[in-house]
């Protein structure tokens, strides 16, 4: 027997002052996705997926660890089995995610690009399965027309210091109207202890034409390419590291550590520890200099699974949540920015749920009265990006700082079907503030709560990255 799906107008909505903001307030306001993986090359070529599995299970790790906690075999996963074979077994697990934000995603998707509006089952799959593949065979699922589909303003993809941004260039030329920019990512720059740093080091000399044989050279050939992105409309960086660390240095042991690597010699702790203060320091004087907005995603223990790790590479499904100290690290590596006046506008973003209140009250240390919102705490991200994980966020925000700076939700995805998370996010939004409405906590206000909503919706986001 066929379900309807349970996502009515007023999913995720408890009473009439969240319907109120949602449909009123939150839900026609544009979406800026201002940190998101989406492949550049497949926006530019404006490409048409073949299947659904194409573009809805290839490459999401969020299924690949469900399916494999349920028993499903890897060929039907990252191996070879039919698209349709794959999105079968796929469909069968679906009823058995709930209670995961993906049994919510799953129904939200099909519902919102397809009209499809029944529960995804072993009954319903071979249905669902045509009917979406066959739209996504039509122009008007190319790439492109989805990201238009959900009233997407900005999309900002993640890219190395190495990447020559050609599809970037080909966007801007294109005429196509919503705005693709991207983010410097200099991690494998960063991270001088990696297995493949020398191979890097390489990489990163061909392209800025720096001969990088000191760190002088290494941060001149960062410079260059920080200028080549800025030329392209870059105006953000991204980190995604464990922590940040501090320790002291001076000039000449950094420059030590750099040759010591290049020797191929096993660094100290403490010697890889300096050497990423060194270069994440001078990387942040350069994005205050351009005033760019820096980003810091903290606190994933990654690839777990050493054995399924060498098989199948990084981004598979084997990370999790880490139990870093974060506070102290962090709070020297800031104080050190804003000693020198080079603390540009900073987000924020913990994995582990436990140092919410940490990186709520860290950010509020940094602010300078000059920019509303300077330091903000990142949206729930990862493993958080789900109605437990942004009402905890959103929470930790309210109580220790100012909920009304917030720039909001980011999608964080590779996927091309991943936006109607903005709405669960604003949804989740309206719900909080409207049972605190109903309970006589907050006013009820609309032109107050209702104008705040549209703030963290979009307007905080447009002015803070003036895009």
């Amino acid at each position: 027997m066929k379900v309807k799906n349970f996502i009515t107008d007023n999913f995720l909505l408890h009473n009439q002052f969240a319907e109120e903001l949602y449909h009123g307030y939150a839900a026609s306001m544009p979406i800026i996705d201002y940190h998101c993986h989406l492949p550049p090359a497949e926006i530019a070529k404006d490409h048409i997926f073949e299947n659904l599995t194409k573009i809805w299970i290839e490459g999401d790790h969020y299924k690949w660890r469900a399916m494999r906690a349920f028993g499903i075999d890897e060929n039907y996963i990252t191996g070879s089995a039919p698209d349709r074979e794959k999105f079968l077994q796929w469909a069968k697990f679906v009823p058995y995610t709930l209670r995961n934000p993906l049994y919510h995603w799953t129904h939200l998707e099909l519902k919102r690009y397809f009209g499809i509006d029944n529960l995804l089952n072993g009954d319903t799959a071979q249905e669902i399965y045509h009917e979406a593949s066959s739209k996504l065979n039509t122009p008007e699922y190319s790439c492109q027309n989805l990201i238009k589909q959900m009233n997407v303003e900005v999309v900002c993809t993640t890219e190395d210091p190495t990447d020559s941004l050609e599809h970037h260039k080909i966007l801007e030329q294109s005429g196509f109207s919503v705005k693709v920019s991207t983010a410097f990512r200099p991690d494998k720059a960063i991270v001088i202890t990696n297995s493949n740093y020398l191979e890097y080091l390489q990489q990163l000399s061909q392209v800025s034409g720096v001969s990088i044989n000191s760190f002088k050279s290494l941060c001149d050939a960062l410079s260059q390419r920080l200028d080549y992105f800025g030329e392209n409309g870059c105006s953000l960086s991204d980190h995604g590291l464990s922590y940040i660390p501090y320790q002291t240095f001076t000039d000449q042991e950094v420059e030590n550590i750099f040759q010591k690597r290049k020797e191929n010699k096993v660094l100290a702790p403490d010697e890889s520890e300096k050497f990423q203060t060194a270069v994440l320091l001078f990387l942040c004087e350069q994005y205050s200099n351009r005033d760019w907005v820096q980003q810091f995603h903290l606190g994933a223990l990654r690839n777990n699974n050493s054995k399924m790790t060498r098989l199948l590479g990084p981004d598979t499904g084997w990370d999790s949540i880490g139990d870093y100290r974060q506070a102290e690290g962090l709070s020297r590596f800031l104080n050190a920015l804003d000693e020198r006046n080079v603390l540009a506008k900073t987000i924020l973003y913990n994995l582990n749920p436990s140092d919410n209140e940490v990186i709520a009250t860290m950010t509020g240390n940094f602010n300078d009265g000059r920019i509303k919102g300077k330091m903000q705490f990142g949206s729930g991200w990862w493993f958080l990006d789900q109605k437990d994980g942004m009402t905890k966020q959103l929470n930790a925000l309210s109580n220790m700082g100012l909920i009304s700076c917030f720039i909001g939700m980011l999608t964080d995805s590779r996927s091309f079907l991943s936006y109607p998370r903005h709405e669960y996010f604003r949804r989740v939004l309206c719900n909080l503030f409207g049972e605190e409405m109903k309970n006589g906590e907050i006013p009820q206000d609309f032109d107050l709560v209702g104008g705040i909503v549209q703030d963290i919706c979009y307007r905080n986001a447009k002015e803070y990255f003036k895009f």
